[in-house]
């Protein structure tokens, strides 16, 4: 367990695979991003997902934000020909450098007394299996793209990215990434997140394996064929498809039932900004947040009480708690 600056919670890679929601805003919240900007980004995340090691089970693209739900599995060993082939994906349309850098190294990996090839290696796999090092070149490699593609120089991304760390295969995974498709939905962009072309959802649609395979993975299925119609209850509700656009329910009534100590619709709570599913630091059932609090603490040396908190009843996926306690509303 590796723990960051203000709580972040991260699993160190050598002790098992972990799930996160990771968000990240432009600098001031503004809409920079039109639809040439949303499909770089697009690209660029799949490129380095993949040059990382690691998985996009479903992503969103906004105009002045990005959501990714990203599984980074457990550590295993790399050979020196993967760490090449992950290397070249970075540089998809290389310059005459590049090549002939791949092809010394390629040479000098042979020798294993080499000593740039053994410092070259170390610095491959520094930023490989590591949600942190995945944000930071996302957000490095997109920031030169967009500011010599626009003229502009400076802070693209405002502050640092935002996590939560996901209790993975379970319902609490699927319905994330449920949330995360649903973006343009709660904005009022389009009815049905199929039709917005820059989520994970869309693209497994229009036939996009990768992204099938992800969101297989989230519903716990072999096969998108077996995936596809429970993930689609999952966004819409029995009938599978878009009944309202935006917010099923108000505010006002979700306040009214969790008062009650009621249980909320899965469907209207997807509808709705849920704070807990971008603030709350590590979701899950409660001995999933319990036993990461525990490690949090052992790791950090850090004794502050506190225990995992409730989050409100939603249906169909039991009983779910957070970590941390919400400064703003939680619905909005």
């Amino acid at each position: 367990m590796a723990v960051m600056r203000g709580a972040r919670i991260k699993v160190d890679a050598e002790e098992g695979e972990a799930v996160y929601h990771v968000m990240s805003s432009t600098v001031n919240g503004e809409r920079l991003f039109d639809d040439i900007a949303k499909e770089m980004l697009r690209k660029q995340l799949w490129q380095i997902a993949e040059y990382c090691g690691v998985q996009i089970l479903t992503y969103a693209v906004m105009s002045n934000h990005f959501h990714v739900l990203l599984r980074v599995p457990q550590k295993t060993e790399i050979s020196d020909h993967e760490l090449l082939r992950r290397y070249a994906i970075l540089y998809p349309k290389p310059t005459k450098y590049q090549v002939a850098r791949v092809d010394a190294l390629t040479a000098q990996l042979k020798d294993p007394e080499d000593a740039d090839a053994a410092a070259w290696r170390e610095r491959q796999l520094a930023l490989m299996g590591d949600v942190s090092q995945f944000m930071k070149l996302v957000k490095q490699r997109f920031s030169v793209w967009y500011n010599r593609s626009h003229g502009r120089y400076g802070t693209l991304w405002a502050e640092r990215f935002k996590s939560v760390l996901v209790e993975g295969c379970s319902r609490v995974s699927a319905a994330m990434a449920a949330y995360i498709d649903l973006n343009a939905v709660r904005a009022g962009l389009v009815e049905d997140p199929k039709d917005y072309r820059f989520c994970g959802y869309s693209e497994a649609v229009a036939g996009g394996n990768v992204a099938r395979i992800g969101l297989s993975y989230v519903m716990e299925a072999k096969t998108w064929r077996k995936a596809q119609g429970g993930y689609r209850q999952m966004l819409f509700g029995r009938g599978s498809g878009p009944q309202t656009k935006g917010r099923e329910l108000p505010v006002e009534k979700f306040k009214e039932v969790v008062k009650a100590k009621g249980e909320l619709p899965l469907t209207a709570v997807l509808r709705c900004r849920v704070r807990y599913f971008s603030d709350g630091a590590v979701l899950g059932s409660q001995a999933f947040v319990q036993k990461h609090l525990k490690l949090y603490q052992l790791h950090s040396g850090r004794r502050k009480r506190t225990a995992p908190r409730p989050m409100p009843a939603v249906e169909s996926l039991g009983e779910i708690a957070t970590l941390r306690g919400l400064r703003k509303a939680a619905f909005g």
